[in-house]
């Protein structure tokens, strides 16, 4: 009984099994137009505050007019705590609601229609009106040793973050509740 108990506080208390985010990446599509490119960039950057990169195709859609390393779109990635600073601003756009089947095994991922949604940006008549797609990527401590070079192992099935562990970090940390399906 007394071990029982012991093991399930350690359960509770074992600080491998924390789930932190580990990056938070904004992505916006623009496809072959350029103009839109260079909209797309300013916007990211006064989101984040940081330098945005180029995605670029990798392969040819002849009808859409794009040709393999044609920049189509971009993103930005910030880590740490700005960015968890930044997903509490990002989830008030979308009023702290995510659809269930945002989440997946290691993270989850929501869209915002309109970047005026967010608070503290205004509408730029240059940019126009622009939507993008937030990606959120969940972590536990220990997963760096299926990234190391030396010594590269698996992650347990135990360690890994399920849709469910995801779904409980979200609502208990994050404060977000859950949409019912369209």
């Amino acid at each position: 009984m007394i071990t029982e108990q012991k093991t399930s506080q350690s359960k509770k208390n074992n600080i491998m099994r924390t789930i932190r985010i580990d990056k938070v990446t904004l992505n916006l599509g623009t496809g072959a137009n350029q103009e839109n490119l260079e909209k797309a960039l300013t916007l990211l950057e006064r989101l984040t505050g940081r330098k945005p990169v180029k995605t670029l195709s990798k392969k040819r859609i002849a009808a859409w007019k794009i040709r393999l390393g044609l920049p189509i779109g971009a993103k930005v990635t910030v880590r740490g705590k700005d960015a968890l600073i930044l997903l509490k601003r990002l989830l008030v756009s979308v009023s702290n609601e995510i659809l269930e089947n945002s989440f997946t095994e290691n993270g989850f991922s929501f869209g915002v229609k309109e970047y005026i949604d967010v608070p503290d940006m205004k509408y730029d008549p240059n940019i126009g009106i622009i939507g993008f797609d937030v990606c959120v990527t969940l972590t536990r401590p220990g997963f760096h040793v299926k990234l190391r070079k030396i010594a590269k192992n698996n992650i347990s099935k135990k360690h890994k973050i399920t849709k469910q562990d995801a779904i409980d970090f979200a609502i208990n940390e994050l404060g977000v509740k859950l949409k019912g399906e369209r």
